[in-house]
């Protein structure tokens, strides 16, 4: 029989491998220095830092508590794939319609911003719905969801649960920390081109996600062949 541990480890590299692919930190971290241009450099360590946070924190309400919030307001998952697909959609597309002063080493108004105004920005739109959007809370919701597991101590299931989202948000951490890096490997030509196709990326994944919670939604009216 599996011991304790082993099923703490096992439940947290299925939450691990379960949100790492579609949070991507790696592939955010250029938009992420996009959307913070014009910061000091230790004023966007901190920014990396409280995103971090802010994404522990919403993957694990979501996880213990999301499916009771969402059958309070009778909310469906379908309905919030398709307004945080909008959500990601449209910040995708200011990223793409920005102009190419923009760059994420750009001097801007970021540098004349208050703190008040860093911390709403570390969570809407960096962490809510750039890193952990609707389908990040989908999966955290069926994650929790799944607890108990059969024959496995509740307080065990979640440890692991717990221990799988920390990982992902120090993941998230390390990429937007260092994100300044990858820039100056690629250089000012390389980034723009990176965020171009990172930014056209996350409006078709904005779309899919719409997509699959209307498609979803109209499933019942489909007609039966």
């Amino acid at each position: 029989m599996e011991t304790e541990f082993a099923t703490v480890a096992r439940t947290a590299l299925v939450t691990l491998a379960a949100l790492l692919p579609i949070t991507n930190p790696p592939g955010n971290a250029p938009i992420f220095l996009a959307l913070t241009g014009g910061m000091a450099e230790n004023a966007r360590r901190a920014m990396a830092r409280r995103v971090g946070l802010n994404c522990l924190v919403l993957l694990l309400a979501a996880a213990f508590i999301g499916s009771h919030v969402l059958a309070f307001f009778d909310i469906s998952l379908p309905v919030v794939r398709v307004g945080g697909g909008l959500l990601v959609a449209a910040t995708a597309w200011r990223l793409l319609a920005a102009e190419g002063d923009a760059a994420p080493n750009a001097p801007g108004v970021s540098q004349l911003v208050s703190g008040h105004e860093h911390a709403g920005r570390a969570f809407y739109p960096l962490a809510f719905p750039i890193t952990v959007g609707p389908g990040s809370i989908s999966i955290a919701i069926t994650l929790g969801a799944s607890l108990p597991q059969q024959g496995v101590p509740l307080i065990t299931s979640s440890a692991g649960l717990v221990i799988g989202i920390w990982a992902a948000s120090i993941a998230i951490w390390l990429a937007y920390r260092y994100a300044s890096i990858l820039v100056r490997l690629l250089g000012t030509t390389g980034t723009a081109v990176f965020l171009r196709l990172s930014a056209f990326i996350l409006l078709c994944i904005g779309v899919q996600i719409c997509w699959d919670g209307v498609a979803e939604l109209l499933a019942p009216w489909r007609p039966v062949r």
